[in-house]
This record gives structure tokens, sequence and C-alpha cells, in this order.
């Protein structure tokens, strides 16, 4: 017994890379309509000229008679008919699927006759062969007689033999098509997870670090021998933050209002770093209620903030997010010495940021980050999820 797992997973390794949006191209989905045409209008005249005893004139006749009908029918059937039959009820959706074959029979032999209609007008006839005569007694009919059902039935049977191969090709590739998208969808949303798990390691890895922990219990502590009262609350921000990023950052979405209490925790506990007279500013406008975002997807260019700004003659931190028609609105500057290489802005976390914003924003944000004449500004803009 022939091994069909190995063959049909060598098939799709083999059709998922392709990527058929960029091969389905306008220009390329021309040639291969035309090629496909061409190919049929060849072996058509081919069999004229063999099998029914043709000169070349009267096959060629024919062949574009036959070639403009499965046209019709082909371009109405997939472009016209399909697309909007399954949009609506059921009922309409079956009611129309019934009445499908029918249609379509009716306008291939309308335009057979219509065609042989204005050959015969034109003086035009096959002269020579087993055909000969055929336009004139097509031509010679009335329309009633041309569609009428004995002979739409007598010749179903011709109708669906010349029009399968272009009906199969057709379904063939939208076949290939819909499968290579899904396996792409698949391989995106792996990848992404993987992404995301790395991603958690990172940062858990940035915030739980010795330094970090050093720092921030080496503040605490110096407020609690004070007694000062923001003991508690630096406190009780730190316990957010693990929180968060242990517990509910390791999801696709959160809340938006959970981001940003993330958001100015973190600052909260970098800011005790720094002089009170340091210039940090943080506004944040609009409603979160019903929104979500992707965790942790700010973060990256927040640390940087901290990490590479502040350091100056002119040091300062400013962060401006607003929400607003479903909108998120992300505005980050921070001063920058021009010793500061601009990769230092653009690492591995800025890259990643950008992956997970094209895996699950696609033409939906907006990123632009600029290096300006004293200062690096990130601006972000996204369209949120309900």
């Amino acid at each position: 017994m022939p091994n069909t797992t190995s063959t049909s997973g060598y098939f799709l390794d083999k059709m998922t890379p392709l990527n058929f949006d960029h091969f389905f191209t306008t220009r390329n989905r021309i040639l291969l309509h035309i090629l496909m045409w061409l190919s049929f209008s060849i072996l058509l005249f081919l069999s004229y000229v063999i099998g029914y005893k043709l000169v070349y004139f009267d096959a060629v006749l024919l062949t574009i008679r036959m070639a403009l009908v499965n046209m019709m029918v082909f371009y109405m059937l997939f472009y016209f008919l399909l697309p909007n039959i399954f949009s609506g009820s059921k009922t309409r959706i079956i009611i129309l699927l019934l009445l499908l074959f029918p249609i379509l029979i009716f306008v291939w032999m309308a335009a057979t006759y219509f065609i042989s209609l204005i050959y015969y007008n034109l003086g035009l006839e096959i002269t020579f062969g087993e055909l000969k005569g055929v336009i004139k007694m097509s031509a010679q009919q009335t329309f009633l007689e041309a569609v009428s059902p004995k002979r739409m039935l007598s010749q179903t049977i011709i109708i669906i033999s010349l029009l399968s191969p272009f009906c199969f090709a057709k379904i063939l590739v939208e076949i290939a098509k819909l499968y290579n998208k899904k396996f792409q969808i698949e391989r995106e949303k792996t990848a992404l997870e993987i992404q995301n798990i790395q991603i958690e390691k990172d940062f858990l890895k940035a915030q739980l670090n010795p330094h970090f922990l050093f720092n921030t219990l080496n503040n605490l502590y110096g407020l609690t021998v004070r007694k000062d009262n923001l003991a508690p609350e630096i406190i009780l921000n730190l316990s957010d933050i693990m929180s968060y990023t242990l517990y509910e950052s390791n999801t696709e979405i959160v809340r938006l209002e959970k981001e940003l209490d993330f958001i100015q925790n973190y600052i909260a506990l970098e800011k005790m770093r720094y002089d009170d007279e340091t210039d940090i500013k943080v506004t944040i406008e609009g409603q979160t209620a019903g929104l979500f975002l992707a965790p942790l997807l700010t973060f990256t260019f927040i640390e940087n903030a901290f990490k590479y700004g502040l350091k100056s003659k002119s040091a300062f931190i400013k962060l401006d997010i607003k929400i607003e028609k479903n909108t998120f609105w992300f505005s980050l500057e921070n001063d920058s010495e021009e010793t500061i290489n601009d990769s230092n802005f653009s690492g591995i976390g800025v890259e990643n940021t950008r992956k997970r914003l094209e895996l699950l924003y696609p033409n939906q944000y907006e990123l632009e980050i600029k290096r300006l004449e004293n200062s690096f500004k990130v601006d972000l803009k996204i369209v949120l999820r309900k």
C-alpha cells in the first residue's frame, strides 16, 4: 500500500511556501487566462481539421464561435453568478444553485444561436466536411427553437464536456489557493505563538534580572527606612507588574486598561531612580471600556526610552497615549545623545514588535520611528479590537 501520508505531506510542503497572492497579479492572471483559452482554441481547431475534415478557414470560424460561447459562460459563472449566489439566506442559496445549471445551458445555447446569426448575416458558412451548412441550419431557427427545453436537454452532455475542463481548472486553482492560505495562516499562527513565548521570556528576563530587582528593592529599602508613605504604593506597583507579566500577558490580547495600568506601574518604578525634577511626563486620555490590545506591545519602546534617554543635558521622556474612536495613538519621545548609534533604538525588540504588529494588526497599524535633532520619537497608531 502506498504511503499516502508522506505523499500528501510532500505535496503540502511544496505548496505551502508558494505565495499565491504575490503570483496572481492582474498581469499574470490575464496571461494565464489568455494561455488557457489559446490552448483550448488550438485543440478545438485541430479537432475540427482532423476529426471533421474541415478546411482551415471553416475550422477557424467554428473555433472562434465555440471559444466565445465558452468564455461567456465561464466568466458569467465564476465572476458573476457564484460570487452573488453565496450572499444571502440559505433558502436563497439553494434556489439559486438549483437554477444555476439551467441558466448556464440557456446562456450557452443563446450565445451559440446569436453568433451563428451574425455569421449567417455576414455570409459566412461551413462549405466542406461533416459540418457543412451548420451555420445556416442554426441561424434559420427561431430563438425559441434554439433554446427550447428539448434542444437544451439534448445538448447538455456536449455543453458539460466542453465546459468541464475550464471549471475543473478554475476549481483546482481556487482549492489550491484556499489550502495555501490556510497553511500560511497556520504557520503564521504557530510562528506568532513561538514568538510570543520568546518575547515573554525576554520581557521577564528584562524585568526580573538582578539589576532591576536590586535597584527597586534598594529604593524600597530607603523609603521604608524613612517611613515614606510611598513605600506601600511602590510595593503594590511592583506586585502588579509581576502579576501582569506572569499571569495575564500570556494571551494574544488583554483588556486595554490592564495594559495601560502596567505601563503606568512600570514608569512609576523607573521614576524612582531619578530626582523629582527629572522631566518625565505621561499623558493618557480616552475611554478604554470594551477595547483590547496585544500585551506588552509598546514595552520595548518604553524600555528603550529609559535605557538610552535621560542622559543628556536636556534629559526628558514624554509619553502621550490617546484612545479615540477605537484607535490607539501612542507617541513617545526621549532625549538622545548624538554619540548613541541609531541601531540601539532598532534592535531585536523593535524588530519583534514590527513582526507582531504585522501579524496581529495587518493593514490596521502605522508605525514611525525617527531620529530628530536631539531626540528619538516613536509614533504608533493601531485600530483596536472590541
